[in-house]
């Protein structure tokens, strides 16, 4: 009997630090998530079978801030490159309320504060790998009937159009340019991809009929593992009515909460911003 009960204690108490051991760690605060050496591939075996594919790889990061906390955004845009993009249509692409920047990973420690001290949060995060030549989108809002929406065309003139239920969304192309090693050509491009009656949401996918291309308010630009593009608003516009508001704005608001204040947690207008990162081309 005494030996019996003395495995009964060895057994239970095996048990107790079994169940110790696997409770998942504490939740890491946003911030810590996203850092320098996370926005690229790490080098190492467990790449090995990843890179037998041959594609070109990206992140797309999606933040929000308060958008009464748009000003900060005046402290970031200075800090990226204008230079390096391509505008299909720049008048157009401004006139929409699109900006964008491009810059390398040791920059975003700096812009990361910036958000962090707007109380911005990420809210999302899309992996992509894309064989060469092809494009996928990124969902950023989703028609539920139809609805007139106002737009800048290449020629700057207002066109108001009527757009049935479907997706808008940031369609990522990217291709490998001959004769240079680890670099790839980028576009970015806002488009409408219908939702007929039946299909799927459209996570993956080609030009299709019914796709509505914003080509004027498209860039492109040349990457390489470690640069990233910002992608934003030029101001906050609560309206949703506009290709700007429906992309960068979000007057629903969501619940920020400020990790270097102690304050009670506030749902506010919410504006996004996206960031494009190359972690790859294999």
């Amino acid at each position: 009997m005494l030996m019996i009960r003395i495995f009964q204690i060895a057994f239970l108490t095996s048990l107790a630090l079994l169940l110790t051991g696997c409770r998942s760690p504490a939740e890491e605060p946003i911030w810590e998530r996203v850092k320098i050496t996370d926005l690229v591939s790490s080098d190492g075996s467990e790449q090995v079978n990843r890179q037998r594919l041959e594609t070109i790889n990206f992140n797309v990061y999606i933040y929000e801030i308060p958008s009464d906390n748009i000003g900060t955004l005046e402290e970031i845009w200075p800090m990226v490159y204008a230079q390096p993009l391509q505008f299909n249509n720049f008048e157009s692409f401004s006139a929409n309320s699109f900006l964008a920047g491009f810059g390398q990973i040791p920059m975003w420690s700096r812009i990361a504060d910036l958000l962090r001290s707007a109380d911005g949060v990420q809210v999302g995060t899309v992996s992509l790998l894309l064989p060469d030549g092809r494009s996928n989108d990124v969902a950023v809002a989703i028609l539920d009937k139809e609805q007139a929406i106002f737009y800048f065309s290449e020629k700057r003139s207002m066109i108001k159009a009527k757009f049935e239920p479907g997706q808008f969304g940031l369609r990522i192309q990217a291709e490998k340019i001959a004769g240079s090693r680890g670099v790839c050509a980028v576009s970015v491009l806002p488009v409408f991809s219908p939702l007929k009656r039946g299909s799927l949401p459209l996570l993956s996918r080609q030009e299709k009929p019914g796709d509505i291309l914003f080509t004027a308010t498209g860039f492109s630009l040349k990457m390489s593992p470690g640069d990233f593009v910002l992608v934003g608003p030029e101001k906050y516009n609560n309206s949703l009515t506009t290709l700007g508001g429906l992309f960068f704005s979000k007057p629903a608001g969501s619940l920020f909460f400020s990790e270097l204040e102690r304050k009670m947690p506030e749902h506010k207008p919410a504006l996004r911003l996206f960031l494009l990162v190359c972690t790859g081309i294999n």
